[in-house]
């Protein structure tokens, strides 16, 4: 099972969410991370990301054979990130085959229907239990 965390700007959710994968998921897991830009690819590798890239055409090759993508909502929005996610970078992530989870992080004139507005780490925790749902995954990887 490929994972595939995308984000942008600093990376800083970006590497919240690949922390808390692996910490929760088994070791084999495939991480992949893209950035719209190389720091935020840099610091979600920091993170433990097994391989990670930046820019347009890697998120056109890699979003394709992902599992699971995972980020903010921006990452399926054209010129989100302040503009660093751009319309092919959106595209690719949306016609992706691979399931997505997207957290509903505010974007501007984006008002998503239903979130909850829950803090960031309450975000991850559900996220990391549905990634675990659909790998099958039953326990919580044993911390050292």
């Amino acid at each position: 099972m490929k994972v595939l965390v995308i984000d942008g700007m600093g990376g800083s959710i970006g590497s919240q969410i690949v922390s808390r994968l692996r910490e929760a998921l088994p070791e084999e897991t495939e991480i992949e991370v893209l950035g719209t830009n190389a720091v935020a690819t840099a610091n979600m590798m920091k993170a433990g990301a097994n391989r990670g890239a930046s820019g347009e055409n890697a998120f056109r090759v890699t979003a394709p054979g992902a599992d699971l993508i995972i980020g903010p909502v921006g990452i399926s929005i054209p010129d989100s990130f302040m503009g660093e996610l751009s319309p092919a970078m959106a595209e690719a992530v949306s016609l992706s085959p691979a399931k997505k989870l997207l957290l509903p992080l505010t974007q501007p004139g984006i008002e998503i229907v239903g979130a909850k507005g829950q803090p960031l780490p309450h975000l991850l925790d559900e996220a990391v239990e549905l990634i675990k749902l659909t790998l099958g995954i039953e326990e919580v990887k044993e911390r050292v």
